[in-house]
């Protein structure tokens, strides 16, 4: 009896066994799926160590169905610093869209780079502390990112307090600055201080440095 051929280009794909044709899987679900794996691989092993053998055996898939969504392994590295690096600046501009009291905007943000490092899977890693960074286009992600949260400080702090855009600037880093070291400081040392404690210590010392802007008008 021979396998059921594999199939690509269609809305989804199968993996093929002794005889039986599994479950198809829309190509959106087996997106997800092979990311998910990835992922476990690139945060235990390094982008360097990890194979595309280990990334398909985690998924339960062969290569031709890896390969079938992802021709390499750099291609599914930068998919899954996409997502993360995504939902990085994401998190940061709800912080900041979700309310318009300054004080609460910069302990949102704060816990924005908390609740990034300290979700399931440690996909931070990937972002920040990535072996892979000398790479082109795993640096451009990560300095996209890093901009445009920074941006997203910056235009609120310009907008409220009229001071120059290079200002605004200055600022903005030095908050996204510290939200970054004192998330990964935190998840360092074993969450020595509650969480929210954590946020409430460096959201109070940051708001004091900008509550020194008075709004403008």
């Amino acid at each position: 009896m021979t396998s059921t051929p594999l199939t690509s280009g269609g809305p989804g794909d199968a993996e093929p066994g002794a005889g039986t044709r599994t479950a198809r899987l829309p190509r959106t679900a087996r997106r997800k799926q092979l990311l998910a794996a990835a992922q476990e691989v690139f945060v235990a092993q390094g982008y360097h160590a990890a194979a595309m053998d280990d990334i398909a055996e985690r998924a339960g898939v062969s290569k031709p169905v890896l390969y079938q969504h992802f021709p390499g392994k750099l291609e599914l590295y930068l998919a899954l610093l996409d997502v993360h690096a995504d939902g990085l600046v994401a998190g940061v501009r709800n912080a900041i869209a979700t309310t318009t009291d300054n004080k609460v905007r910069v302990h949102n943000a704060m816990r924005a780079y908390f609740d990034f490092v300290d979700s399931d899977g440690e996909a931070f890693r990937l972002v920040f502390e990535s072996d892979l960074r000398n790479e082109p286009a795993v640096r451009e992600r990560v300095e996209r990112a890093s901009r445009e949260c920074m941006a997203a400080i910056a235009d609120t702090i310009t907008a409220d307090t009229g001071v120059s855009r290079g200002r605004a600037e200055l600022l903005a880093i030095g908050l996204t600055g510290a939200a970054e070291m004192g998330a990964r400081f935190w998840l360092e040392t074993d969450r020595a201080v509650p969480k929210e404690e954590a946020i409430e210590l460096l959201a109070s010392i940051t708001w004091r440095g900008i509550s020194n802007f008075p709004l403008q008008g």
